[in-house]
């Protein structure tokens, strides 16, 4: 058969090449329908039937994006195992074609762990139970582990070594990469903790009095938490350092619907006195004293104040009042100063929010400051310039 060909002027190296283009173009014609047929009918068939199932986690995990990723691996999969076909007779071309083609795929297998752990930290976020997880940071160095597996094994493809030998190579500069990637690290460890322990989530208010922090976490990564403070600056902190320092989370707070408020007003000591009986009757008449258990005829004004204050924080409609969550309401004493008695106003109130939680605060003592003349009480003040100046 070679001599016939040769006779009729038919080189039989360029015969051979003719074959092995025509079938280089049959095995792209064949990946080419099958990339066709899987991205116009298999990929809708499948979200389709994710779209079906009562469970949201095969909606995440075989979201467009993995289906995407899954379709760019026809390609290299189909040449890599017909490569031997079409560079036959050719083992240099079929060594380098198979080499290029294999770090194509190790490439696309990568995207495709990145385009998976994507959709589980999607899937996460969207998990009544794992949605107060900070997740974002561990996915990170989970897609950094898969960067680096491809990277491994991608250097190990082309120089034609076990992915073990580079391995031991690696270990041997341990310390340098330690250090490279310190900060990863300790990202890692924290964001573990945090996670586990449910100590910080995205929308948490926290406060960090040591680093000027006051406001919204708004993203928890791998190396940094993003904090929006009040003022609307962004403040970035290592996720280590909340685990090697203390910080203060207010949900708790926020989920539990009352907010505590501590405040005092300084009493003039010299005004605590007995009642007379004019007062006693006028207190009496305006109710102030029941439920009081009366110690004689008389009492001392600042008793009859402090129980007036009780019953009028039990019976404000903002305030809670609820012993079995220690959300309890007390009126108290504490140690005298030269700036005269603290009496201490220790009560939740129902507002949560920062605005709604001032005012109504600023009701209150406004009432307190305004309504304790009438017990024959004073705020101690310290002198003015005008009290000065009235002193002859």
């Amino acid at each position: 058969m070679e001599e016939i060909l040769q006779d009729i002027g038919v080189e039989i190296d360029n015969l051979n090449l003719l074959g092995q283009f025509i079938m280089l173009a049959a095995v792209l014609v064949v990946a080419s329908v099958i990339y066709m047929l899987y991205t116009k009918i298999i990929v809708k068939l499948i979200l389709k039937a994710t779209a079906k199932t009562d469970t949201k986690w095969d909606d995440y995990l075989l979201n467009i994006d993995v289906l995407n990723s899954l379709k760019h691996l026809i390609f290299p999969i189909i040449l890599y195992f017909f490569t031997p076909l079409v560079f036959q007779g050719h083992p240099e071309a079929l060594f380098y074609a198979r080499k290029t083609i294999l770090v194509w795929l190790i490439i696309v297998c990568v995207k495709l762990c990145l385009a998976v752990l994507d959709g589980l930290h999607i899937a996460s976020t969207e998990e009544t139970g794992l949605k107060h997880h900070p997740l974002n940071g561990l996915t990170q160095m989970l897609k950094l582990i898969a960067i680096c597996v491809g990277v491994i094994i991608g250097i190990s493809a082309l120089l034609d070594k076990n992915p073990a030998v580079i391995l031991t190579g690696l270990g041997a500069s341990a310390a340098v990469l330690m250090l490279v990637f310190k900060d990863t690290i300790l990202g890692l460890v924290a964001g573990v903790q945090l996670s586990v322990n449910k100590m910080l989530k995205t929308g948490d208010w926290i406060t960090i009095p040591t680093r000027n922090i006051n406001g919204i976490v708004k993203h928890v990564a791998l190396t940094t938490v993003k904090v929006q403070n009040y003022d609307n600056t962004i403040v970035t902190v290592p996720p280590y350092a909340l685990i090697s320092e203390s910080f203060q989370n207010w949900n708790s707070m926020q989920e539990s619907g009352a907010r505590r408020v501590m405040r005092s007003i300084n009493i003039d000591m010299n005004t605590i006195r007995f009642c007379t009986p004019d007062e006693m009757r006028r207190y009496e008449d305006n109710g102030w004293l029941d439920g009081m258990e009366r110690s004689g005829d008389t009492e001392v004004n600042l008793r009859v104040f402090r129980h007036y204050l009780e019953n009028y924080l039990v019976n404000h409609p903002r305030i809670v009042v609820n012993d079995d969550k220690k959300m309890f309401l007390m009126i108290r004493q504490l140690q005298p100063t030269p700036q005269g008695l603290p009496i201490e106003l220790y009560f939740f109130s129902s507002f949560t929010a920062w605005k709604p939680y001032e005012y109504m605060q600023a009701d209150i003592f406004d009432h307190t400051i305004a309504i304790i003349k009438e017990f024959g009480l004073k705020i101690y003040q310290a002198p003015s310039g005008t009290d000065l100046a009235l002193i002859k």
